[in-house]
């Protein structure tokens, strides 16, 4: 066996060493996107895949994280299933999707007085929340649809 191959060889069977600083970024990043996911777990948006995202994140800067990934993963993937199931599941999504960008744009704007927390801070992250659900419909809509023409 050569050097090189060798060498290729261990680097994959040792442990990643991160740098400090890179660790701390990705624990912070990691942490931020995790408290994001549960609380849109109760409020609307993707709870479960930015759940996911903030363990994925959090994993590389603390290994023992990553055991979570996998449960999290998988009650994701049903729950991107379940969102797709059905032609009324896909327009109710649709029509929360575009309700929320209306919603958002109406925020900000202020068409009328009173609105709690009007302006655009709130406008936008209504807006982008429509966006986001939209777009991982669409997403959830492709895979699933593609899982049954391969299957």
């Amino acid at each position: 066996m050569s050097a090189a191959r060798r060498s290729d060889e261990d680097e994959r069977e040792a442990p990643r060493r991160i740098h400090p600083v890179k660790r701390v970024a990705l624990a912070t990043a990691g942490t931020l996107v995790l408290l994001l996911g549960v609380a849109l777990l109760v409020l609307p948006g993707p709870g479960t895949l930015l759940v996911l995202a903030g363990l994925v994140i959090l994993g590389r800067a603390v290994p023992a994280v990553s055991r979570f990934e996998e449960p999290v993963r998988v009650r994701a993937m049903q729950a991107m299933e379940a969102s797709v199931a059905s032609g009324w599941r896909i327009a109710g999504s649709v029509l929360t999707g575009l309700g929320l960008i209306a919603a958002g744009v109406v925020w900000g704007v202020r068409p009328v007085s009173g609105l709690p927390f009007a302006g655009w801070s709130t406008g936008s992250s209504l807006i982008l929340s429509g966006v986001v659900l939209l777009g991982l419909l669409a997403w959830s809509h492709r895979r699933v649809r593609r899982g049954r023409q391969g299957g």
